[in-house]
């Protein structure tokens, strides 16, 4: 993979005045943040986790790509990128598709480092359990990088060491999707035994681990490992639970509820921009792209969105603006991003559940989709056989998920986005390779490339 010591960094610039985009070549090991001891071990984890939490990767590109794509919201701004996204119309010059690439294998990159220098440094303050967490957090956090892009770009080079001079890495094949999966599991197995058991939302511990265990599972089609995983962080119930109104896990300045298994920090110095796009401007965001008439009446509908209508807000007359306000703690630029919820667990182990045959009673895929329905202030659903079950989750997740990585990813998992959005064509399952790196890598260009772009 001949970019990937040269891998093109997009910026995005907020103000109007200035270019979208400016891309420029960028090392991916920066050799001044050298492993030594303890504390540049330290500092390397942070840094991992910032890369995680960029405004290009779960900050705010990311989770863009999927809601964008999921047909619930619209443009409604000035930049052509999300407006291609929005209808299907998605290029490989898209910035918001350069950017989220470009900042999954940067995370990858740090990750690989930690896992290659951790183990050699020899420091008495750098004890075997600290060496165990940041060697396991460095290796769940590659299993999401893979994860995210199997699911959104399909089979990808597998890049598994540092990246410290141009000849490492070079000319590395792409992967199958169900080889880039594999690796996944791997390294979620590695994870598994290394992390700490203690709880922690914004780092990884054992439960960590076991929610992105059940997620993948359930892509796999695995129901009984899906269920069993899902089971395993649900049942740890003082710790993680439905949080009651819905708005609690986010409202009023919260953070880290029993709600969030994986919820990324922000500070005042270390921000996450999310919440620009949303804000209409007289809060002080640019509203680039806010819910469609669809969403706003499915959130409204008592019976479908229950108590989930705050999520959105609607500004003063004459505007009358309809918004998102998930994301809405402007300037301070401290949202959370939420990667893993355990309203997620519920409707993964409700279909597990059902695609088993347990569909009714006690313990069962009713059960468990009731569940998120009743924080919803919901009666309980009407669905009892598997194909009324499996609709029922779908459109649960719509309203339960509609700003957050999860709903068209869903839809391409169980090949209903063609279907439900109207597609032409299920090319468009998979994000085009950015064409910054067809031009670059040969292993990504020509017949290399995702089919259709």
């Amino acid at each position: 993979m001949k970019k990937v010591i040269y891998i093109f960094a997009v910026i995005i610039l907020f103000t109007s005045c200035k270019k979208f985009l400016e891309v420029q070549p960028q090392l991916q090991v920066d050799q001044d943040q050298a492993i030594i001891n303890a504390g540049t071990a330290a500092t390397a984890v942070n840094g991992l986790f910032n890369l995680l939490a960029a405004n290009s990767y779960y900050g705010s590109n990311f989770p863009a790509l999927s809601y964008l794509s999921a047909g619930d919201i619209q443009w409604s701004g000035s930049q052509s990128d999300p407006n291609e996204i929005t209808k299907h119309l998605t290029s490989a010059t898209n910035g918001y598709v350069q950017s989220a690439w470009t900042a999954i294998y940067k995370t990858i990159s740090q990750a690989n480092y930690i896992i290659d220098k951790v183990p050699t440094v020899s420091d008495p303050l750098l004890t075997t359990t600290l060496k165990n967490q940041y060697l396991g957090e460095a290796y769940f956090v590659r299993a999401l990088a893979y994860f995210d892009l199997a699911r959104g770009w399909g089979g990808v080079q597998l890049i598994l060491k540092p990246t410290n001079n141009s000849s490492d890495n070079s000319d590395v094949p792409r992967s199958s999707q169900a080889d880039t999966y594999a690796q996944v599991l791997k390294d979620l197995n590695a994870a598994e035994t290394l992390v700490p058991t203690a709880v922690s939302r914004n780092r990884v511990s054992l439960r960590t681990v076991q929610a992105l265990k059940a997620r993948f599972y359930l892509y796999q089609k695995n129901w009984a490992l899906a269920e069993q995983f899902a089971t395993s962080v649900i049942n740890d119930n003082t710790n993680y639970s439905l949080v009651a109104p819905y708005s609690a896990f986010f409202a009023n300045n919260a953070v880290t509820t029993n709600e969030s298994v994986l919820e990324l920090a922000y500070t005042t110095s270390n921000t996450n921009g999310h919440s620009n796009w949303w804000l209409p401007p007289a809060l002080g965001g640019r509203r680039e792209w806010s819910p469609n008439d669809a969403l706003v009446a499915l959130l409204n509908n008592p019976a479908i969105g229950g108590n989930r209508n705050t999520l959105i807000a609607q500004t003063a007359p004459p505007g009358n603006l309809w918004y998102g306000k998930l994301y809405y703690r402007n300037p301070l630029g401290t949202d959370p991003a939420y990667v893993i919820r355990i309203a997620e667990l519920y409707l993964i182990r409700s279909e597990a559940r059902a695609q088993q045959g347990n569909l009714i009673g006690a313990n069962s895929a009713q059960t468990d989709l009731n569940s998120v329905r009743s924080r919803a202030g919901l009666g309980v659903t009407t669905a009892v056989t598997l194909i009324e079950i499996l609709l029922a989750l779908e459109k649960e997740r719509q309203v339960e998920f509609p700003f957050e990585a999860d709903r068209w990813f869903n839809l391409v998992r169980t090949d209903r986005a063609q279907t439900v959005l109207a597609l032409p064509d299920k090319h468009l399952y998979l994000f085009p390779i950015p064409y910054n790196e067809t031009l670059v890598d040969p292993q990504l260009a020509g017949a290399n490339r995702n089919p259709g772009y």
